[in-house]
């Protein structure tokens, strides 16, 4: 299985470049966000934000490998991994009004903070300290992907007073180099576990010092700020229930959203036992999923530039996984475990996170469209709490006999979740041709009205 893996690294790196470089020819405009001044702000943040965000990524393929290495079982491992998401998604929701009013700054410098702490506390073999470790992690996850986005945006706009139409040139140069990033990660963690010899807690050792220069940045070069209003929780989350409730089209966005990233979730925790019979290079695995997620982002921006709908990207995507974990399921039967059969997972692993790849931009770009920006904030949250649920439940059917061994019957689950995101795909393709048929009536109603009048 190394061969294979290690061929698949090469011929995806090569496909990813063709596509980047494809995706890239089909930008509008090359020229938008040029400004010398906003090139030195944009890589100001871009020091740190990518620091931290390769301190993230650094943490990813061996997370399951190193409980493995300390002795625990697979249902203990799922536990873990259920505190870590459910402290990102509780918290989450709680993160971007703690920036607004304590200050952005100061959240982002308690990120680098409490990431070294959980770290370090993988160090030790102790479950309870661990399960500690993993919600603290969890904590500081969800304040780095609200508190830093945030600061950048008040600075864009308050601050600088950049047009707004620049802020999506750097949150797409943000992906693009975070997708590098995480290849990179990858291959550097594989590098200090097994080539040195060092394990599996040598990435978290090795992700603290870009922590802390990413805080010592932060408090050096940042300014503080704040929001300019104070948005109260209870009410927020009302008027976000409500926006759900009023309109199906947002209700569909929300479930397909809920399935398909549920799934995600279950796949993190999954691959590394799948895959890990077969003794592959974990960190390169890794990077062959980064680099799937990077050429799957390409592939969207090519043919979202020729004007297909993006709707219907969305139920390729969902169609995608479907497939991939439909391979699962059979590659992962307990009767039959040769070592063609984690081949065949890997290479359907592979697939699914191609449909990855597709589906955040396509999911990105329908969220700005359908959801109203005024309740935006509200009604995401309310959509991770469907995901939290969903794929915590799943894996702490892992404590169950029938649900071990292979773990088939998740990937029999996963499989069902992603038919109704199908399903749902197709229907939110039909609501959202009526809307658009709606606002062309509307428009030709107000031409004729204004050609009657003169």
């Amino acid at each position: 299985m190394m061969v294979i893996v290690y061929c698949s690294l090469l011929a995806l790196l090569l496909a990813c470049i063709v596509l980047q470089v494809i995706a890239h020819r089909t930008r509008t405009d090359p020229t938008i966000g040029n400004n010398p001044q906003f090139l030195k702000f944009q890589r100001g943040y871009f020091a740190v934000y990518l620091l931290a965000m390769f301190a993230d990524w650094l943490q990813g393929p061996y997370l399951y490998q190193l409980y493995s290495y300390y002795g625990f079982q697979e249902e203990q491992i799922a536990v873990l991994y259920v505190f870590g998401f459910a402290s990102t998604v509780i918290i989450g929701m709680w993160a971007p009004l703690a920036a607004d009013q304590f200050g952005r700054k100061k959240l982002c410098l308690l990120f680098t903070v409490l990431y070294s702490l959980s770290c370090f506390l993988k160090l030790t073999r102790s479950y309870g300290i661990l399960i500690l470790g993993r919600i603290i992690g969890g904590v500081a996850t969800s304040v780095l992907f609200s508190a830093f986005e945030a600061w950048y945006v008040h600075e864009h706009i308050e601050t600088h007073d950049f047009p707004k139409e620049w802020i999506s040139v750097t949150f797409s140069k943000a992906s693009t180099w975070n997708g590098v990033l995480a290849v990179t990660a990858g291959m550097v963690t594989n590098v200090v576990s097994e080539t040195f010899g060092l394990g599996p807690v040598a990435p978290y050792m090795l992700a603290v010092p870009f922590l802390i220069f990413a805080g010592i940045l932060v408090s050096t070069h940042w300014v503080e700020n704040y929001s300019g209003s104070k948005v109260k929780f209870k009410r927020a989350c009302t008027d976000g229930f409500k926006g759900i409730m009023s309109k199906e089209i947002i209700f569909m966005i929300g479930a397909i959203e809920a399935l398909f990233e549920s799934v995600i979730y279950i796949v993190i925790f999954l691959w590394t036992p799948v895959l890990q019979p077969g003794k592959p290079a974990l960190g390169v695995v890794f990077a062959c999923f980064m680099l799937c997620i990077l050429s799957g982002q390409a592939v969207f921006q090519i043919l979202s530039s020729r004007r297909i709908e993006v709707p219907y990207l969305l139920i390729v995507s969902c169609g995608v996984a479907l497939f991939a974990n439909i391979i699962c399921v059979f590659s992962t039967n307990p009767a039959n475990r040769m070592d063609t059969n984690y081949s065949v997972s890997f290479v359907a692993f592979l697939i699914f996170q191609c449909a990855v790849g597709m589906y955040f931009p396509a999911m990105g770009y329908l969220r700005s469209r359908i959801i109203p920006d005024q309740h935006r904030w509200s009604i995401m949250n309310w959509f991770r709490v469907p995901i939290n649920l969903i794929s915590c439940i799943v894996l702490m059917l892992l404590h169950e006999d029938a649900f071990q061994h292979g773990n088939r019957m998740i990937f029999v689950i996963c499989s069902v979740l992603l038919s109704l995101s199908v399903l749902f795909g197709v229907r939110l393709h039909k609501l959202a041709k009526e809307e658009e048929s709606l606002k062309e009536e509307k428009i030709l109603m107000a031409s004729e009205h204004i050609h009657n009048i003169f």
